[in-house]
């Protein structure tokens, strides 16, 4: 059996090709391990150099061998082959193995594919309005590469008219604004199922924001972070200053250095007393590879089933958060317990857990001897924090194996972390059911957008004391060392002791003002497209009309929509279409033809040339034998393999000899007749 013979790919094609591969690889390369875009540029380069005559391609051996140790270096790496990462190293090797063996045209298509997959794998990973435009320039340069692979000559090739880059350009930006009607129609009325078609898991995302444990500078590590936690947006009046309190993650159990949280559930969710104004806000919540959804401290329950609503009035989700979150809640910032404190909760909130820092339990006994109420010593235990030469700094020195004994005798100097732990302490060492709370304070108005900017900056941490009659009340210690961080944030009090990078943009005012109008923008672009859901969809479709929509009313819609996008696609095409004009070669059989007309033998509009020929020698052996030969000569070119040099020396000289051609004229007759 004959081995079939590909169409070798022209160079041109593997440039422009190999080009959009690269690009794909760069779309990618903070989201694999260094060495797979590098291993990918040796490729391309090796290809290129094969192109040019300047290296061997390597055999099948070496490529098996290569392509081998790749597949090994990626399980290595994510010890599997699965998931959006791992998945996309994998890709990128496997195309850029695949150019070392790219000859024949069919290759350069696969090539092309693979940059289309490379593209997707981006979509996939990130949705940020920056990234838009890059999309849109790939999957342009993904057309170019198409197009100047699909229309490049090859050597097996009938000649074709010339089709350089600047065509190939023209005719991808014209695709591509074609099918923009219907990516948009897709995209408005298509039916959506619930999730995001890109939540793939990432196993390999890093943790950040706040943690289920704090130690001595643990909060203070993270305030040096300018990255948003979330933004809020409240439908009314947002809270003042000094009530902007986002609960988090509620730490009960304390080592002596380190507080964490509890995995156990003393009670249900206990009733409260709201009291004050309703806040009714929405949460747009980044990614943090963490559990905790944060409220403005308390919320009245949980925004969906999935998410926890704990005694402790946490929100805790049973998945972590691997993609932007957005959910709508409702608080009160001021509440009133409706019952007493559960007495197994009473004495977990006051268990001190061990004997260590003595020097601080003693210090509470003797200060809760000389009041008459828990309130009382609470405001004894803030004053001393006021007038004891404590000092607010996100540097304080490094504490030993009694953390609140150093700080409250030896170093008096800390942040909120250091506050909240030795006020808990203090709390539980007299008696005082106490916790701590951590979260974030404050935010950065957006006046553009209107909506809060929460950034790690504002961690914080604070304690919650169960007082008789009022419940679970927030108390706050660091307000009274540093009472200005209630109304501003860590870069206004001490802006040394962030980034380098939020310093600048803090000293700029000019660079803050546009950062919060992109701030604005990149958020429009998540709120309204990146998150547009189902509910999204019946939501229009009631702005335009439809009273009770349903999907079953979206797929009439997107049907309307395409048929309407066909018809249109049909007219451009038709409008645009270059009318037919005979190439030299068409023009001079036409001559040939009318002269034979006149000669009384008129070819029937069917007739292909070899037929016409073979009824010319059948039926009028009388012609010139030049009349056969230029009618078969008119075949082999124009549907022949020929050299594109020699095939337009061959119709030159085909036009002079029709041109030369002499017939008698006679009565017009069918050849067959």
């Amino acid at each position: 059996m004959a081995k079939i013979q590909r169409p070798e790919g022209s160079r041109r094609g593997l440039i422009w090709a190999t080009g959009a591969f690269g690009a794909g690889v760069l779309l990618n390369v903070d989201r694999v391990p260094y060495w797979v875009p590098i291993a990918a540029l040796v490729f391309v380069v090796w290809r290129l150099m094969a192109a040019s005559q300047l290296r061997r391609l390597p055999g099948v051996i070496i490529r098996s061998v290569l392509a081998l140790l790749l597949v090994a270096g990626v399980l290595v790496r994510f010890h599997t082959l699965n998931g959006l990462s791992a998945g996309t190293a994998l890709l990128i090797l496997m195309g850029a193995v695949k150019l070392l063996e790219t000859r024949a045209q069919r290759d350069q298509f696969i090539v092309v594919a693979v940059t289309v997959f490379l593209l997707l794998a981006a979509c996939l990973d990130r949705q940020g309005l920056v990234h838009a435009p890059l999309y849109l320039l790939h999957a342009w340069l993904c057309c170019v590469a198409l197009a100047v692979v699909a229309y490049a000559p090859t050597a097996v090739s009938a000649p074709i008219p010339a089709f350089d880059d600047r065509a190939a350009m023209l005719l991808a930006g014209r695709s591509l604004l074609f099918a923009l009607p219907l990516a948009v129609m897709l995209f408005v009325f298509f039916p959506r199922l619930p999730g995001a078609f890109w939540a793939i898991p990432r196993s390999d995302e890093a943790l950040t924001g706040l943690g289920d444990s704090m130690s001595p500078g643990s909060i203070s590590e993270l305030t040096t972070s300018y990255d948003v936690a979330f933004r809020a947006h409240f439908e009314g009046p947002p809270p003042p200053p000094q009530e902007r309190y986002w609960r988090g993650p509620v730490l009960h159990e304390f080592d002596g250095y380190t507080w964490k949280r509890t995995a156990r559930s003393f009670a249900s969710v206990e009733p409260l007393k709201y009291l004050g104004p309703e806040y009714r806000y929405r949460i747009s919540l980044e990614p943090s590879a963490r559990h905790w959804w944060f409220s403005l401290d308390t919320a009245t329950g949980s925004p969906e089933p999935k998410v926890y609503f704990t005694y402790d009035y946490q929100l805790i989700s049973k998945e972590p958060v691997k993609e932007g979150t957005h959910y709508s809640l409702v608080s009160y910032t001021s509440t009133r317990a409706m019952q007493p404190l559960a007495p197994l909760a009473r004495r977990y909130d006051t268990d001190l857990y061990g004997n260590r820092n003595p020097k601080s339990r003693a210090l509470a006994v003797k200060l809760r001897s000389g009041v008459t109420s828990d309130s009382a010593y609470v405001r004894t235990v803030l004053e001393l924090f006021r007038t004891g030469g404590f000092q607010y700094t996100l540097t304080p020195p490094r504490l030993g194996f009694d953390s609140v004994d150093d700080f409250l005798f030896d170093t008096r100097l800390g942040f909120c972390g250091h506050y909240a732990s030795a006020f808990v302490l203090m709390m539980r060492a007299a008696g005082v059911p106490a916790r701590v709370v951590t979260g974030y304070l404050g935010g950065e108005w957006n006046s553009i957008g209107s909506y809060f900017i929460v950034r790690q900056s504002d961690a914080h941490s604070w304690a919650e004391v169960w007082l008789d009659g009022r419940g679970w009340t927030r108390v706050d210690p660091t307000a009274v060392v540093a009472p200005e961080r209630l109304r501003r944030g860590i870069l206004d009090i001490l802006p040394n002791a962030v980034s380098a990078r939020a310093r600048f943009v803090w000293s700029q005012p000019w660079l803050g003002a546009l950062l919060q109008r992109w701030d604005a923008l990149n958020t429009a672009w998540n709120d309204r497209v990146i998150k547009f859901n189902f509910a999204d969809q019946l939501h229009l479709l009631q702005q335009l009309g439809i009273k009770s929509p349903r999907a079953e009313q979206l797929g009439w819609a997107f049907g309307a929509g395409l048929v309407g996008w066909m018809l249109w696609i049909a007219w451009q095409v038709g409008r645009g279409a270059p009318r037919s004009r005979p190439d030299k070669l068409a023009r001079a059989y036409i001559a040939l033809c009318k002269k034979l007309g006149r000669a009384g033998v008129t070819r029937e509009s069917h007739q292909g040339p070899l037929a016409f020929a073979g009824e010319l020698s059948k039926y009028r052996p009388d012609l010139p034998d030049d009349v056969h030969s230029l009618v078969l000569r008119y075949a082999r070119l124009r549907y022949g393999r020929t050299e594109r040099e020699s095939y337009l020396a061959e119709v030159r000289q085909f036009e002079q000899e029709v041109s030369r051609l002499a017939l008698r004229a006679r009565a017009s007759e069918t050849p067959h007749r």
